[in-house]
């Protein structure tokens, strides 16, 4: 047994032609920069990809079979440079009947699986080349067929304001899956705006792993969330024994940013152009209830919640994490200079103490990191998709 750095939901800009996958993504997102830049320069030991199901993308991952790069696992998943495990999947938007739409990520062991996937899905999305994620599926149709094909579902970023369960469907995932369904899904995504207190104020989801994940769009966002998971191996089945919580296995600890810094973690008025502070839930602007405003995810746990105090008993603790692109005064240059020293951002954030990180870099820039490891810095919350500020 032994700890693994987990992200499970990095998206694909480009397939290594220059096709485009999904837009408003980096085309530097290709298949084998996800593997090679996450593994060496984050320090991450298993990605999910979630738009496998493109035909450009399966394109991508049978050259680099074929070129010897990548191959099977044993026990599932796909292992590049026998060092970097990437988990196949897909990010699908679903309709439910109030008219709402929520994201789940699908997971699949084999290529065989994902391949067979992804032809199904092909009868529901528009364009499959085009991982827009929109679908004409339900939650539970979308289940039934993840299902069917010897996959896993897990609601994705499910307390945002857009596109997630809790955030613009639904009070219970209940409304949306059967019991039995329910059952069946292992874990949520908390989403950047939430973390494992504040997600533990429902008591439906006692029975679900939590797990932090980047939502990466570009490759510096790879890791800005993570999990730590103790397994035997990196396979999919070992993943999956690991959110279940059964052999031994298990989540040692989610990583993730101050759920301040999240784009959606308090109410923010569409009118006014700020966040509205004060005691949640704020569910209105205090200078007209005609101004149009967007719930913030501590807002709207607040309106859905069933218990004032998390239970957190048997669950890994959640340690608050900021990126070095988040810190102030550390630009691109710094973090290359940080990472071709110590090897990983993984090593500089966690691991690095004052004294090391102050012979690459200024005292200053040295302090600032130790800081936002303490939790000392001052942040000030986001909310209506702006993220955070960290105060200088």
């Amino acid at each position: 047994m032994r700890n693994y750095f987990v992200d499970l939901h990095v998206h694909i800009g480009r397939s290594s032609n220059g096709n485009e996958i999904k837009r408003a993504t980096s085309k530097d997102l290709t298949f084998e920069n996800i593997a090679f830049d996450s593994f060496y320069r984050k320090g991450i030991d298993i990605i999910g990809v979630v738009d496998a199901i493109s035909p450009y993308v399966l394109e991508d991952i049978e050259k680099l079979i074929d070129k010897g790069e990548l191959c099977e696992k044993k026990g599932g998943g796909m292992e590049y440079r026998r060092g970097q495990t990437l988990l196949l999947g897909a990010e699908i938007e679903t309709h439910e009947k109030k008219g709402c739409s929520a994201h789940s990520l699908c997971f699949f062991p084999t290529l065989r699986q994902i391949k067979d996937f992804s032809g199904d899905m092909s009868k529901h999305i528009k364009n499959i080349h085009l991982c827009s994620s929109m679908s004409r599926l339900t939650g539970q149709e979308l289940f039934d067929l993840v299902d069917s094909h010897g996959g896993i579902l897990i609601p994705a970023h499910v307390f945002t304001p857009h596109k997630s369960f809790y955030g613009n469907c639904c009070d219970s995932l209940l409304e949306v899956f059967r019991r039995d369904s329910f059952d069946k899904i292992p874990a949520i995504e908390l989403g950047l705006s939430a973390d494992s207190m504040m997600a533990s104020q429902l008591s439906e989801l006692d029975g679900k792993a939590f797990i932090s994940n980047s939502d990466a769009h570009s490759l510096i966002k790879m890791g800005r969330e993570y999990n730590i998971f103790k397994m035997a191996d990196s396979s999919y089945n070992e993943v999956i024994k690991a959110l279940i919580g059964i052999d031994g296995r298990g989540i040692q600890a989610n990583y993730g940013l101050d759920p301040k810094l999240g784009k959606y973690h308090r109410t923010y008025c569409l009118v006014c152009d700020r966040v509205i502070e004060g005691l949640p839930p704020i569910r209105k602007c205090p200078v007209s209830d005609r101004h149009r405003v967007v719930v913030g995810v501590k807002d709207r746990l607040d309106i859905i919640k069933d218990r004032n105090e998390p239970k957190m008993e048997w669950r890994a603790p959640y340690k608050y994490q900021i990126p070095l692109e988040f810190l102030p005064g550390i630009g691109p240059k710094t973090i290359d200079k940080l990472i071709n020293h110590f090897g990983s951002e993984m090593k500089i954030i966690h691991e690095a103490d004052f004294s090391e990180l102050a012979k690459v870099v200024k005292e200053e820039t040295a302090e600032k990191i130790i800081r936002s490891r303490q939790g000392k810095l001052s942040i000030e919350a986001g909310g209506g998709g702006v993220y955070g500020k960290i105060e200088k």
